[in-house]
């Protein structure tokens, strides 16, 4: 693919120069964001849009990225993480998915980072960058529907998935339902605002229609030093301080969620090896919380064997035991096998990589997916020996909170 050279020029702006005292204030008619704790990215346009698909598309991706980060012309004086040449990012969760899997590098960049905003335009002087952001329209009244996979299916792929994990073919799966909803001109700007604000420890994510606010740090990599937050074992929250304590208690105690954390870090340790040292993982799991759900959470940190880039390590570390199961290979089978749907970009690698290779890929979770006249979202569990059909399709309503209240 040949790629027209890319002029890219960075600058810190102010607050004032903005007429804002925050990046959430900027949610209109952005089409790409990834946000964290009120630091990150928003983008405006389309300056360069790269594709790819297959069991090669993280590789095929990082190819024509370095491609296109060779023949730029940038202009950064700041270097804050996430200035200068930067891409979007949203892949498909399998390899089979007959959705794309994109790098997106937008017009219009505006960023908040280490106390200071910046904007960074590509091949577009700034004033004209400025005009293309707008307020958004009026949010439609939304109804979900039962997609391709009902309560009812799924609580039979749980069970047959069960009889599977008894039976000794894998030791944890997950599965995952949909929900449908028609739109017409849907502008997802105004529940990200809400997204963001409600879940502003999450990554609040846009890219390519997926949006969503995920809890799951997949890996970030900065000057070499790479970091990520492996999710798995979920609870309620409670409605009373005490009882709510209790829970986010007992979750750490549960023979049931350490078995399914277990598996996740395993996995993830693992596919580190072949592109990292100093690999450390939390002593224990944690729990964190959230809005509407406790997690059951480790923190891994590591440092690169050489100079590769999150891209690369996209294609070792997705997907993890988290989103897929042990063994990896099977689980994917299975899930292909028991769902026989496409996720598409659901619990796929999201997230944004800069010129250097760095960046930070979150997965995307408690979100979903635009397309004409529609948006789909999805929401898994993990299932390990101890679960049941009716707890499972439970924490699938639980997890469906995010996007539900908020559409």
């Amino acid at each position: 693919m040949e790629t027209m050279p890319l002029k890219v020029v960075s600058r810190a702006i102010s607050a004032k120069e903005l007429g804002l005292t925050s990046l959430l204030e900027l949610f209109g008619n952005s089409q790409m964001c990834f946000i964290k704790d009120g630091s990150g990215l928003i983008g405006w346009g389309e300056a360069l849009k790269l594709t790819a698909s297959g069991p090669d598309r993280f590789n095929q991706l990082e190819k024509l990225w370095r491609k296109a980060v060779s023949n730029a012309n940038v202009t950064d004086a700041l270097n804050n993480q996430g200035s200068g040449l930067i891409a979007f990012g949203s892949m498909a969760f399998s390899d089979l998915s007959g959705a794309e899997s994109v790098l997106v590098v937008p017009k219009l960049i505006i960023g908040f980072a280490e106390e200071s905003f910046f904007l960074t335009t590509v091949n577009i002087s700034e004033d004209e960058a400025l005009k293309l952001i707008t307020e958004s329209e009026s949010l439609d009244h939304i109804e979900f529907q039962p997609g391709q996979i009902s309560p009812e299916k799924f609580s039979a792929n749980v069970n047959q998935a069960l009889e599977l994990i008894n039976a000794a073919k894998l030791s944890k799966i997950v599965l995952a339902r949909d929900l449908v909803a028609k739109v017409t001109n849907f502008n997802p700007n105004q529940a990200l605002r809400k997204l963001a604000s409600k879940y502003s420890t999450c990554y609040t994510y846009l890219v390519d229609g997926m949006f969503g606010a995920s809890p799951e740090l997949l890996v970030s990599v900065k000057d070499r030093m790479v970091s990520a937050r492996v999710l798995a074992g979920t609870a309620g929250r409670g409605t009373d301080v005490e009882v709510d304590k209790a829970i986010g208690e007992a979750l750490t105690h549960s023979h049931k969620n350490l078995a399914e954390h277990k598996y996740a870090i395993d996995s993830l340790t693992a596919s580190m090896q072949e592109h990292c040292t100093l690999i450390k993982a939390s002593e224990k799991p944690f729990s964190l919380a959230l809005p509407n759900l406790w997690h059951l959470a480790s923190d891994v940190n590591a440092e690169l064997k050489e100079n590769t880039t999150s891209l690369r390590l996209l294609a070792a570390l997705h997907p993890s035991a988290a989103v897929a199961g042990t063994p990896r290979d099977v689980a994917l089978e299975m899930i292909q096998k028991i769902e026989q749907v496409d996720r598409g970009r659901y619990a796929g690698p999201i997230g944004w990589v800069s010129a250097d290779g760095d960046g930070v890929w979150a997965i995307a979770l408690r979100g979903a997916q635009i397309s004409p006249n529609q948006i789909t979202a999805f929401a898994g569990c993990g299932i390990v020996s101890e679960s049941d059909a009716e707890s499972e399709l439970a924490e699938t309503n639980l997890k469906f909170k995010a996007i539900l209240e908020n559409l």
